[in-house]
C-alpha cells in the first residue's frame, strides 16, 4: 500500500480486541502512549458494525495525532488472532463466529496496512520492546487474566508456528484426567487451574472438601472471584493462602515443562494474578526449580512485567507495526 510521505516521527495505532471491551491508542516508537481510549466489544454481533464503530472512534485520535500520514500502520491484537493470514478464528469468548477476514476489513476501512495475531503473542513483543523483556532473545510470556495466554520468543523470533497457532501453553495438559475445561471440553489444562477463573474454582473445590474456616465461606458460592480470595489471603485467611500456594504449584510445573522446551532466560508473568505477589510466586518458583532438571536449575528467573496494566495491551499491538516493511 503506497504510503503517504512526511518529515514527522511515525506512530503506530495499537488495538487489543478483547472478550469484553476493546482498548486503542496511538504509540511512538518508545513506548509513550499519546493517545487512547475504550469501548465494548460486546453488543456488536455484526463485524461490519463493530469495525466501522472502531473507525470512528479512533480517527479523531489519528488526525489530533498529525494525520494519517504520520502513521505507518495498525497493529492489532486479538483472541485466535493468526498473523500468517489475519484472520481471527473460532475465538470462543467473542462475538463473531467462525473465520473473520479481520485484518483486510479493517485495512479497507482504515487505509493502513495492518498486521494483527493473538493478544497474548501481541503481548510478548510489547513486553519485548517496552518492557521487562528489553534485549532478551529468548523469553515466554505467560498472560494470567481470565484464561492464561502465552508468546514464546526464541532467538528474537516470536514463534509462530508452520499455521500461526503456536503458543497456546495455556491448554497444555498439566494434570491428565485433571478438571474440565468447559470452553475447550479438555480435561487437566493449565488455564483451568493457574487463571482468575482456576483460582475461583480451586476455592470452591477448597470450601466444599474441608471444613477449615474461612473468611470466604461467607461470600455466596456464585459470587466468589479471584478478587475475594487476594482480599482474604490478605486478611491472614489461611484456606485462602492456600487456594494460591496450590495454584502456584500448578503454574510452576507447568513453567518447568515450557523451560525444558525452549531454555529461555526468564518467564515473564503479567496480568491480575501476579498482584498477589508472593502468594503465588513464592510457590511457583520452587515448584518450578523442584521440576527442573539440573542442568536448567537456578538459570531462569521469574520477573513481573514492567508494562502497565492498562497500556500494555495497546502497547503490545503497536509493536507489530515497528516491523511492517
Amino acid at each position: 500500500m503506497p504510503r503517504i510521505k512526511t518529515n514527522f516521527e511515525q506512530l503506530a495505532v495499537g488495538i487489543d480486541i478483547g472478550g469484553t471491551n476493546t482498548k486503542f491508542g496511538i504509540v511512538d516508537r518508545v513506548g509513550n502512549l499519546l493517545f487512547s481510549s475504550e469501548m465494548p466489544t460486546r453488543g456488536y454481533n455484526d463485524v461490519n458494525h463493530f469495525i466501522e464503530e472502531m473507525h470512528k472512534r479512533v480517527m479523531p485520535f489519528i488526525e489530533q495525532a498529525g494525520g494519517v500520514g504520520r502513521i505507518k500502520g495498525i497493529g492489532l491484537g486479538a483472541p485466535n488472532g493468526n498473523y500468517y493470514t489475519g484472520t481471527i478464528e473460532y475465538a470462543p469468548n467473542l462475538p463473531w463466529k467462525g473465520i473473520i477476514p479481520f485484518s483486510k476489513m479493517v485495512e479497507d476501512i482504515f487505509q493502513l496496512p495492518v498486521v494483527l495475531t493473538n493478544d497474548a503473542n501481541a503481548a510478548a513483543l510489547g513486553e519485548m520492546m517496552y518492557g521487562a523483556a528489553k534485549d532478551m532473545k529468548d523469553f515466554i510470556m505467560i498472560t494470567l487474566g481470565t484464561g492464561v495466554g502465552s508468546g514464546i520468543v526464541a532467538n528474537g523470533k516470536l514463534i509462530y508456528g508452520h499455521d500461526g497457532n503456536a503458543g497456546e501453553l495455556g491448554h497444555s495438559v498439566i494434570i491428565p484426567g485433571g478438571r474440565l475445561h468447559e470452553g475447550t471440553g479438555k480435561r487437566g489444562s493449565l488455564e483451568s487451574y493457574a487463571s482468575a477463573t482456576g483460582v475461583c474454582l480451586t476455592a470452591i473445590e477448597m470450601l466444599e472438601n474441608s471444613d477449615q474456616p474461612s473468611i470466604l465461606r461467607e461470600v455466596p458460592k456464585d459470587q466468589i472471584d479471584s478478587k475475594k480470595v487476594y482480599e482474604a489471603a490478605i486478611a491472614g485467611d489461611e484456606l485462602a493462602k492456600s487456594i494460591f500456594e496450590f495454584t502456584g504449584k500448578i503454574l510452576g510445573m507447568a513453567l518447568a515443562n515450557f523451560v525444558m522446551f525452549s531454555s529461555p532466560e526468564a518467564i515473564i508473568l503479567f496480568g491480575g494474578l501476579t498482584k498477589a505477589g508472593d502468594m503465588i510466586l513464592k510457590p511457583t518458583r520452587e515448584h518450578m526449580e523442584e521440576n527442573l532438571l539440573p542442568i536448567y536449575q537456578h538459570k531462569v528467573k521469574i520477573l513481573v512485567s514492567h508494562l502497565k496494566e492498562s497500556d500494555a495491551a495497546i502497547l503490545g499491538a503497536s509493536a507489530l507495526v515497528w516491523d511492517l516493511k
